[in-house]
């Protein structure tokens, strides 16, 4: 059983490997603009102008700004919404780039991705510990009466709401811990944490998705999966930080720790 799941383990670190290095991967973010701090509408080595239009994004542009929306040359004045796929089928496109609309509690945004960017040409790899079964172990998840939602520092220095749905409670090495944690669509969790190794032989904090606990709760603690955060990635990023509660006392040795 262990040797398979050290198999599984070395198939999900090198599928992670490819996945961030891919063209518009997050090592392709060269920047994330607001609006709100570009009242022209021009922002720095984005052509066209980009303004705020209530529900949506305005953008104008001219043929020499050289844009595609939709695959195809664009001059005049569409309204965007935020892009929901994936970066490689953003609506607007600089070349190879790919600018994506987003928004965050009422604030637009427009985020470049670039296949050239130094970061991805740079990139050697994810310092990732090898699989231990001793970090992996069975938790019970304790949802919330109602949705709560926290104000937690972001890695762009400013406060924003992060939703939880309940705690995640697990007995590593004797101690019982709990972290609290964000439900997804489909059901599976989200933590955000730091432990004794943050900030050390690991990143600041990093991100941890457990599946979707079964009828009574039960689901798996694997910290041989944790994740680096986008921002470890690009600083453009705005991940955030462990809310109260999610920095554990204990040396998460386990996971993916840094960049090579």
């Amino acid at each position: 059983m262990t040797t398979d799941a050290s198999d599984e383990w070395k198939q999900w670190h090198e599928h992670r490997t490819a996945q961030v290095s891919e063209p518009y991967g997050p090592l392709a973010l060269t920047g994330t603009y607001w609006l709100e701090d570009y009242p022209d509408g021009q922002i720095p080595d984005i052509p066209g102008r980009w303004t705020d239009d209530g529900d949506a994004v305005a953008l104008t542009a001219g043929e020499a700004d050289g844009l595609t929306v939709d695959g195809r040359p664009f001059t005049g004045e569409v309204r965007l919404d935020a892009d929901a796929g994936p970066v490689g089928a953003a609506r607007v496109a600089a070349g190879e780039r790919r600018l994506v609309v987003l928004a965050r509690e009422g604030v637009w945004g427009v985020r470049d991705y670039d296949p050239a960017a130094p970061a991805r040409r740079d990139f050697r790899g994810i310092d990732a510990t090898p699989y231990d079964p001793r970090w992996s172990v069975e938790g019970h998840f304790t949802p919330y009466g109602e949705s709560r939602t926290v104000r937690v520092e972001n890695a762009d220095g400013r406060h924003r709401g992060l939703g939880l749905g309940g705690v995640l409670a697990f007995t590593l090495d004797g101690q019982d811990l709990t972290l609290q944690v964000s439900v997804e669509g489909d059901g599976s969790l989200w933590a955000v944490f730091a432990d004794a190794t943050s900030g050390d032989t690991s990143f600041r904090f990093r991100f941890l998705r457990p599946p979707a606990p079964d009828a009574e709760g039960r689901t798996t603690v694997d910290f041989n999966r944790a994740l680096l955060p986008p921002c470890a990635f690009a600083d453009h990023f705005i991940c955030p930080f462990p809310p109260p509660g999610n920095t554990l006392g204990v040396a998460i040795e386990a996971g993916e720790r840094a960049l090579l």
